[in-house]
């Protein structure tokens, strides 16, 4: 058969020596942000702002070695927050790269996926329904080809394709100036063809508005804005009480540098800066991890979503099944033929001519699984037309839509012969085509049904002649004859019944949505170990209203024959009973589900274009299990945020207590800004490095799902943080008021800091676990944790016996044993909390792993 998918394209050293010489196939990236533009935005952040003042003060004061060391810290703080902020950016900029586009191109004869940057002018690129065209360029083959172009022409009215000379020049303007030409961005909404490029990245239509864009600044996510303002009103309230305390500093008789030091010190000790890092970091570093869990995610914020899921919307085919189909049986006139009989061997007359339509009905070079598997079956019987259509044509397609789920080929067999259409689809489809009475459509659908019951996914088959010289646009003015019946066996993917049952012990659903035979669906979903109710039907389904709908949804896990449509009409179903929905599509039609789902996931494999584009998680293997592992992967993401996050706030109080509670009660200073850069060094690697590296809890897929609208520092979990910061503060000025009485200034100042210090520690292993107590939590690895811990330790040591640094912290040497035991005191301030995890324990009956 000639089809025009058979021309060469480049060879694969030529477009090598084109990409070299004219570059990627894309636009300067404005997401990416160099190391100068980091320094810049880190350096004007607030906390860095006071930082630098506290230096100056020190420098002010004549204090150059105090002053120098301030810089010091807050250069290493300033590396910190860069290398956070890097680390981050190298997360989300491999992530960009993962998710950039792929393009199918002929090289060497052969068709090839390639990263789109990688397309170069002359390739010859198959395009088809659902896809973003690559680049701008000559359609020089293709059937029923229309494309929206209103991304650059402002015009929703489809425009439809002719091929065109691959030498021809057309004016780089969208719309019906350009019949032949497409352009780069632009979505192709029907037919299948092949471009030759003409103009690739900044030379395309398109280049300009990249252009344009490349010189606009990233937009700061929603959540990053509200932890923005959040911040700026803990600032606000910190620089009121820092200059309450400055004048009431002054009033009790202290210099204004020494008072403004106090009050700077306060400021920095209420700023809660590491919200933002934790809010960078950890959806960044966590999308990371779903990519090497085969999930790339296209918006951050659907992790967050992930762990509040109570319904997991899939399709059958390819999500819950392999989606790699052999023709497993065939029907025709009473007949049927199953798998098993040897190559080469012989096929009845009506069972032949069944295959041989089948096959003109399936593009030979195509994706879908079915069309392979027909084509595959082919081969092997001899007695098949393949070689008699050689000079065959093809002339015409016919898509499926909602109103038709079939697809048919009209082919020209040769000049004075007799056209041919060839349709398969589903049977009751094809019964229609074929406008066959419901008597003579009964035996038909009965077989089908049979072939069903055994788990095959059935398509019916049709043949038709054409004299005329004209093809009719409708597929119904031909005069169809059925032929027979398909069965595919999809195997179910391994794993699926366990992800399934995994689902259901976390408190999720999961739904089977396919428009595929019930008897089909309710056999696959038995095999995966959905509820066996009977499924609910597309006819079903078309003659509920929504109330009617959301009840029946209630009682049934499986939905077979459903039209795109529908999806979106059982997700907001869904949706209004206060169900948080993930939903899959692949097709063009899936998007506005995919979109309107609170986590839409596309398929990397088969999906299209349009739909990945819609969805907030792409799949790239399209396995179920990698959605279960991505809800677990969510859980865990937003379960170590929510721990950093108490982490912080619990820290923050009694760091801000011990700078303005020994001033109001006439003690002795124990924080100067000096103090708090050290405590920040910890402070910032701990919350962004180390709960970000926690293990997950032992029963995150035992939890129910949380309210989506649960804020990730409730109300419960802030009375938590509170209380920890309170007892932390209580022990730690207790201390501190026994070391006064007992020690000189100096001495008593070295044991509140190192019982802060080590409370600081006591906290980062006390919040690693919300069920495990703090001895269980060291047994449990996270070498994170370890080195954070261990370097803020042996710096508190080097600040306390070596003297040097110990001047410059206003330190004298305690004796060792004053030094171990307010170490102890600092980490036992952390254990009143591990009282309430093992009540807790009790009262669940849980068994911490």
């Amino acid at each position: 058969m000639n089809t025009p998918d058979a021309q060469a394209g480049l060879s694969a050293d030529e477009a090598a020596r084109r990409l070299a010489r004219d570059g990627p196939n894309g636009f300067p990236d404005a997401a990416r942000r160099g190391w100068h533009l980091l320094v810049w935005q880190a350096a004007r952040e607030p906390m860095f702002l006071l930082l630098f003042a506290a230096g100056l003060l020190y420098l002010l004061l004549g204090e150059l070695h105090e002053g120098v060391l301030m810089f010091a810290l807050v250069l290493a703080t300033l590396g910190m927050t860069l290398y956070e902020e890097a680390k981050a950016q190298r997360a989300l900029d491999a992530l960009r790269d993962l998710s950039t586009p792929r393009a199918f191109v002929i090289r060497d004869g052969r068709r090839l996926q390639v990263d789109s940057r990688e397309v170069v002018v002359g390739d010859l690129c198959v395009i088809g329904e659902g896809d973003r065209v690559p680049a701008d360029g000559v359609l020089v083959a293709g059937q029923e080809i229309q494309a929206d172009e209103s991304l650059l022409s402002g015009e929703s009215e489809p425009v439809s394709k002719r091929p065109g000379s691959p030498e021809a020049t057309e004016p780089a303007r969208p719309g019906m100036e350009a019949p032949s030409f497409l352009f780069s961005g632009t979505l192709v909404v029907r037919g299948h063809g092949l471009l030759r490029v003409a103009a690739t990245g900044v030379n395309s239509a398109i280049g300009g508005i990249g252009r344009s864009l490349a010189g606009l600044a990233p937009a700061q996510s929603p959540l990053q804005q509200q932890m923005a303002a959040v911040i700026a009103r803990f600032a606000l309230a910190g620089a009121a009480i820092s200059l309450l305390l400055v004048v009431y500093y002054m009033a009790q008789g202290a210099a204004l540098l020494q008072a403004l030091l106090a009050g700077l010190a306060l400021a920095l000790a209420m700023l809660p800066e590491e919200f933002a890092v934790v809010l960078a970091l950890f959806p960044a570093l966590g999308a990371s991890r779903l990519a090497r869990a085969n999930v790339l995610t296209r918006q951050l914020s659907a992790i967050e979503t992930l762990g509040a899921t109570t319904v997991l919307c899939v399709d059958k085919t390819g999500t819950l099944t392999e989606n790699r189909m052999s023709v497993a049986a065939m029907y025709a006139d009473g007949v049927e033929w199953q798998a098993g009989i040897p190559a080469g061997g012989i096929l009845p007359g009506t069972l032949s001519a069944l295959l041989d339509a089948g096959m003109l009905a399936s593009r030979a070079d195509g994706f879908e699984p079915m069309d392979q598997a027909l084509h595959r079956l082919g081969a092997e019987f001899a007695e098949t037309g393949g070689a008699a259509r050689a000079g065959w044509t093809l002339a015409r397609e016919y898509g499926m839509s909602a109103q038709m789920r079939a697809v048919a080929h009209g082919w020209h067999p040769g000049a004075g012969a007799s056209g041919v259409v060839a349709a398969k689809g589903a049977p009751e489809a094809i019964a229609d085509l074929c406008h066959l009475a419901p008597a003579a459509a009964a035996p038909l659908l009965a077989a089908a049904d049979a072939m069903a019951a055994r788990g095959l996914r059935v398509l019916a088959v049709a043949q038709a002649g054409h004299d005329a010289a004209p093809w009719p646009d409708a597929i119904h003015d031909f005069a169809f004859v059925p032929l027979g019946l398909v069965g595919f066996a999809d195997p179910l993917r391994e794993g699926v019944p366990q992800a399934v049952a995994e689902c259901r012990a976390a408190g999720m659903r999961v739904m089977m949505i396919t428009g595929d035979y019930p008897a089909t669906a309710l056999n696959v979903g038995r095999q995966a170990g959905l509820a066996g109710m009977a499924p609910l039907s597309g006819t079903q389904i078309a003659s509920m209203d929504d109330d009617g709908l959301a009840q029946a949804l209630r009682t049934t896990d499986v939905c077979a024959r459903v039209v795109p449509d529908q999806k979106l009409r059982i997700m907001r179903a869904l949706q209004r009973t206060g169900e948080v929905v993930a939903m899959t599509g692949d097709g063009v039609n899936d998007a506005p589900a995919l979109q309107a789902a609170h986590v839409g996931i596309a398929m990397g494999m088969r999906g299209t274009d349009v739909a990945r584009e819609a969805a907030d998680l792409v799949l790239t293997d399209d396995h179920f299990a990698s959605i279960v592992r991505a809800v677990r992967l969510g859980r865990h993401i937003y379960a170590n945020m929510r721990k950093a996050m108490v982490y912080i706030v619990a820290i923050h109080v009694p760091t801000a207590g011990l700078a303005l509670l020994p001033v109001m009660l006439g003690w002795p200073v124990v924080l100067h800004p000096i103090h708090i850069v050290f405590l920040e060094l910890v402070i910032d690697p701990a919350c962004a490095l180390a709960f970000e590296n926690e293990a997950e809890e032992p029963d995150l897929m035992r939890r129910p799902p949380r309210r989506r609208d649960t804020p990730l520092l409730d109300r419960q979990t802030l009375v938590l943080a509170l209380a920890q910061g309170l007892v932390v503060l209580g022990t730690v000025i207790a201390a501190y008021a026994w070391a006064l009485a007992a020690l000189p200034v100096g001495q008593a100042r070295a044991f509140a800091f190192a019982a802060l210090v080590a409370a600081n520690v006591g906290l980062i292993f006390g919040n690693r676990s919300r069920t495990l107590t703090l001895l269980e939590a060291l047994r449990r690895s996270n070498r994170v944790a370890w080195i954070v811990s261990g370097a803020a330790l042996c710096a508190l040591a080097a600040a306390l016996y070596a003297e040097p640094l110990g001047r410059l912290f206003q330190f004298e040497t305690p004796p060792l044993r004053h030094a171990l035991a307010a170490v102890g005191l600092g980490l036992a301030a952390a254990l009143p909390f591990d009282l309430l995890k093992l009540a807790r324990r009790r009262a669940s009956h849980a068994v911490p792993a």
